[in-house]
């Protein structure tokens, strides 16, 4: 199947249903009452996301699957060479490239400059679905950039990563949704992939807590680094967002746009997280 040819229309197919549903699912069923009215969110973080993709398209001009498909014939590849079936091949290259996600999100958490550009999806006061498109430009080039570098290494099968795309949509969409999973489905859920009630963790006002939870698809890589965390504050008293933005219109497409070149905040560990290594 050519992978490439239907990788756009696939991606956004996958991108306007997951988020619909999702949607759809919050609203009937809130985990908790948004201080904003999620008209608001939708509209600007729509917009940012659309920056965002626009600017992705224009800098790096090609996309993984397309990547994928160049480099197949590498002799430089790890994945593209038969010393396994194909199928073995196809599911190292999701694990590895989720694996490699863990690492891209930690980076954002540990070195202070990318963390002043990921500050601005954590700065969000509120967390629903749309939360899910609320990465600065300069977040997405950096992530797409170090993605297409492992590519271009391992070679790896474009199937795989045309299905590693489609996974990293929906778990990123599901995992910011305002709801919550029926408890009987959570547990098993979360022991293989990301569930809201595990990311959402990651997005608490406690600087400790956003240290938390890095998994993109899987939670193993939390378990295994450990950063993982089972439970959280007490639903009465968690929040969620940065601690000395909860009086700035964080919502707003400049405040997003500039967070990153604003002077750094006063040094104060309330503020910015202990970014050392866990």
């Amino acid at each position: 199947m050519p992978w490439a040819r239907i990788e756009g229309a696939a991606y956004w197919t996958c991108f306007v249903v997951a988020f619909l549903t999702i949607a759809v699912w919050e609203s009937f069923q809130p985990k908790r009452k948004l201080s904003i009215a999620p008209e608001r969110r939708w509209k600007n973080h729509g917009v940012l996301l659309i920056v965002s993709a626009v600017i992705l398209t224009l800098v790096l001009r090609v996309s993984p699957v397309v990547l994928s498909a160049l480099v197949a014939g590498s002799r430089f590849g790890v994945l593209n060479k038969p010393w396994a079936p194909l199928i073995v091949r196809s599911a190292i290259a999701v694990v590895l490239l989720d694996l490699l996600q863990y690492w891209i999100h930690w980076s954002f958490h540990h070195i202070p400059l990318l963390w002043r550009v990921h500050q601005v999806h954590h700065s969000d006061p509120d967390y629903d679905v749309s939360t899910a498109g609320r990465f600065h430009p300069l977040e997405v080039l950096y992530s797409q950039g170090v993605r297409l570098g492992a590519i271009a290494l391992l070679a790896p099968p474009a199937a795989a990563v045309f299905i590693a795309e489609l996974l990293t949509v929906i778990l990123n969409l599901s995992a910011h949704a305002n709801a919550s999973l029926p408890a009987r489905i959570e547990k098993p859920v979360r022991s293989l992939f990301i569930t809201p009630d595990l990311h959402r963790i990651h997005h608490s006002l406690d600087a400790e807590e956003q240290q938390r939870n890095l998994g993109q698809t899987f939670p193993w890589w939390d378990r295994f680094f450990g950063t993982y965390a089972r439970a959280s504050a007490e639903e009465e008293t968690f929040r969620t967002g940065l601690k000395g933005l909860e009086n700035c219109d964080c919502l707003s497409i400049g405040f997003m746009l500039a967070e990153p070149f604003r002077a750094l905040r006063q040094e104060d560990p309330e503020v910015s997280p202990d970014l050392s290594p866990k």
